[in-house]
């Protein structure tokens, strides 16, 4: 077992809708490659049921994913932090790599409005994984 290339966090205030759906996407394309996390500074009871539905009707399925509680832990492991337009406050340390994806909050919304959302982060995750592919070997 090869160690990944990299790891992930997705952050949201919530960590029930944009970060799930990042993580599931990232999941799915990278595999293995990629170590995945999710959290939010004031994580929601459960998952959007609307992002599980829209994420479900593309073969990726979310639904046993809980909210997690951002920690600084998270961020000090991951090489790549990435916010959801979300304005959430992550501790900063040297040599990671911050994101902000300027995304629709699909917190309230019915799966029509969710679609889109879904749509979008699959595009910026499908970018993620070959930014991170063509990352220069340690």
């Amino acid at each position: 077992m090869t160690a990944p290339l990299a790891s992930v966090l997705f952050v949201c205030v919530h960590n029930a809708g944009r970060s799930q759906m990042a993580a599931g996407f990232l999941q799915q394309l990278a595999g293995d490659r990629v170590e995945v996390r999710s959290a939010g500074s004031l994580p929601g009871d459960r998952v959007n049921p609307a992002a599980v539905e829209a994420m479900r009707e593309i073969g990726v399925d979310i639904s046993a994913q809980r909210p997690k509680v951002l920690t600084t832990e998270a961020v000090q492991a991951s090489d790549y932090v990435i916010t959801m337009g979300c304005g959430d406050a992550c501790p900063v340390f040297p040599g990671k790599t911050y994101l902000d994806w300027a995304l629709e909050d699909p917190a309230g919304q019915g799966v029509e409005a969710v679609r889109p959302i879904r749509d979008a982060i699959k595009n910026l995750i499908e970018g993620l994984v070959a930014e991170i592919d063509a990352r220069p070997r340690a």
